[in-house]
């Protein structure tokens, strides 16, 4: 669905499910990472982009100080009031929008309370961060209900906080980050550590498909946790030899060489992968400032082998994506996307080469898995916005 179209099918959908118009309607992207997995939550370098993907709210204020929060993909409605709002395993979906909201309360915000209608395009469990925009969305929309002001990067730590401590996922800040502060046609490179940032222009000729294998992810209960432990705990045992690492950001490719032999088996391959990652980052960024998109694709082979084998977090449907890709011309490169464990992956390929990509996809795909794709061809969008609507 278009944006037009998703536009206006939620603000009908509003006007149906509450008998009057929303004041407001706020929208926030999804996104893909180009390259820079699981590095954020490692204060490290990131590299994603917002897609034209969206989640939509339409909202309006009221003055019971309770928030009526319904999900149109679900036909779901969750109502609570303001001072008792927690999250709960049913209609757990409303969690993130909630989450949002007692942050914001406890950062001094006025909620009144409000309607709130959520209409997405973005497929859950895909990796393209359907709970980030979620909760930006929100944000947008509660902050303009209540004639509140807050620095964009306030507002990226708040929903970072709602999903950290009230969903209980424990995410980096990307997502939150470039469904906020994503740009047309080019990528963010984000430092997660100091949080400068910098849009990068990605070259014309190409084209980036997204396919979802159709395999769910759910963070909250998969080994994602488990993962940001072994990093955090393989940063103290390097700290011994180490004194100033305080996360694997600290820590060189030549000091990782250096010093890798200290480490199990297992905290090695994990250090490893997120070590190395940083410095693909980095690369990758020059690699597209040059135009230089066969490097560029490079990295990103490097990154997907290095999530296979490394961080163990891909899975067989990820790998036939990226090998499929592989195999069609004009292709620069492919590599899951996301957290893992299913999801999404991409392909960056020249823009005349795209349709072939998403046809031997649809063909060859079916007959590795079993499953059939869901592939779209991406565009890159702006971040999050809020307008008045009546």
């Amino acid at each position: 669905m278009n944006e037009p179209d998703l536009l206006s099918a939620t603000v009908e959908a509003f006007e149906a499910k509450f008998s009057a118009p929303p004041t407001f309607v706020s929208s926030a992207p999804g996104r893909v990472n180009l390259i820079g997995e699981h590095t954020d939550y490692n204060n490290g370098y990131v590299f994603p982009v917002a897609i034209n993907r969206k989640t939509i709210i339409a909202a309006s204020p009221r003055n019971d100080k309770k928030l009526c929060i319904h999900a149109h993909n679900f036909d779901s409605t969750v109502e609570e009031p303001l001072d008792k709002l927690k999250p709960t395993k049913t209609k757990s979906w409303s969690n993130y929008s909630k989450g949002v909201a007692v942050v914001l309360l406890e950062a001094g915000i006025r909620l009144t309370g409000a309607n709130l209608l959520i209409n997405s395009d973005i497929p859950n469990g895909a990796g393209l961060s359907s709970s980030a925009a979620l909760e930006m969305a929100t944000a947008f929309a509660l902050l303009a209900l209540n004639d509140s002001a807050m620095p964009q990067l306030e507002v990226i730590h708040s929903c970072h906080n709602a999903e950290f401590e009230f969903v209980g996922v424990h995410c980096g800040i990307m997502d939150q980050f470039v469904s906020c502060m994503g740009k047309k046609d080019h990528a963010l490179f984000l430092d997660c550590e100091s949080l400068k940032y910098e849009h990068v222009q990605i070259p014309s000729g190409c084209k980036l498909v997204v396919c979802d294998t159709g395999i769910k992810r759910h963070l909250a209960a998969s080994e994602y946790n488990i993962r940001r432990q072994q990093c955090a705990e393989g940063a103290h045992q390097l700290s011994f030899v180490l004194p100033s690492v305080k996360t694997l950001r600290d820590v060189s490719v030549r000091q990782f060489e250096q010093h890798k032999g200290k480490l199990g088996d297992v905290i090695r391959k994990r250090c490893q992968h997120v070590i190395h990652e940083n410095e693909r980052v980095l690369q990758s960024v020059v690699a597209l400032k040059k135009n230089d998109l066969l490097d560029f694709g490079k990295l990103m082979y490097q990154s997907h082998m290095s999530l296979k084998t490394d961080y163990e977090v891909s899975c067989a449907e990820l790998d036939a994506v990226v090998d499929i890709c592989a195999e069609v011309d004009g292709v620069y490169g492919a590599r899951m996307t996301g957290a893992g464990f299913g999801g999404s992956a991409i392909c960056l390929v020249e823009s005349g080469q795209a349709d072939a990509v998403v046809n031997r996809l649809l063909h060859e795909y079916p007959e590795k898995t079993g499953r059939k794709p869901t592939i779209q061809v991406c565009t890159i969008e702006d971040g999050a916005r809020v307008t008045p609507w009546n």
